[in-house]
């Protein structure tokens, strides 16, 4: 597994690539399909900015692409929530492959080592399953994007559902960000 270690506007010292290394080791010893590591480290100079270092991980497996960001006021402790994060999202992963692929109790453990999955933390894994915990229901009114997009700053949202009143399609304009906006449209029908 190759793991490249870069940094904008910082130097990468030897004791920050070897903590990174052994956090990043820790976490992906459950998951043996990783290809490649990529981290980049990022200090921001801006002094408005309150957490100016971060630190992005993508992982590239046989798989997905699996990537995470955090950012704090110490490099160090930026590595220890992204490893966090990492192990999160892999053991969600591994979740979904083990739900949708799997499904018989004798085809399930030979599957497991097959696809490089612990045992051990199995029973973690389900139990981090993401679910709907709340709907909301609403009035999609007709409007422009522009006065859309003004509606949503004014609720301090950041998208907002809206027919457009040009096109009497369902729309949603969003915060990029840049603090621009976007627009998603739908295309044809399905």
């Amino acid at each position: 597994m190759q793991i490249i270690v870069k940094g904008r506007n910082i130097e990468v010292t030897d004791a920050l690539r070897e903590y990174v290394e052994d956090k990043i080791a820790k976490t992906t010893k459950y998951f043996d399909h990783i290809i490649k590591i990529e981290v980049e480290f990022t200090v921001e100079k801006n002094p408005s900015i309150s957490n100016p270092e971060t630190v992005e991980v993508t992982l590239f497996t046989k798989g997905p692409v699996i990537r995470a960001k955090e950012s704090s006021t110490d490099m160090y402790a930026s590595i220890d929530l992204v490893a966090e994060k990492l192990e999160r999202q892999i053991k969600r992963y591994k979740g979904k492959l083990q739900t949708h692929t799997l499904k018989n109790s004798e085809l399930k453990k030979e599957n497991l080592a097959a696809a490089g999955i612990s045992e051990e933390i199995e029973e973690e894994e389900r139990s981090e399953k993401p679910e709907i915990v709340k709907i909301k229901q609403f009035a999609v009114k007709p409007m422009s994007p522009e006065e859309a997009a003004l509606q949503m700053d004014l609720l301090g949202h950041d998208f907002y559902v809206f027919t457009n009143s040009e096109t009497d399609e369902i729309n949603v304009v969003y915060r990029r960000k840049d603090q621009n906006y976007g627009l998603i449209e739908p295309v044809g029908k399905f």
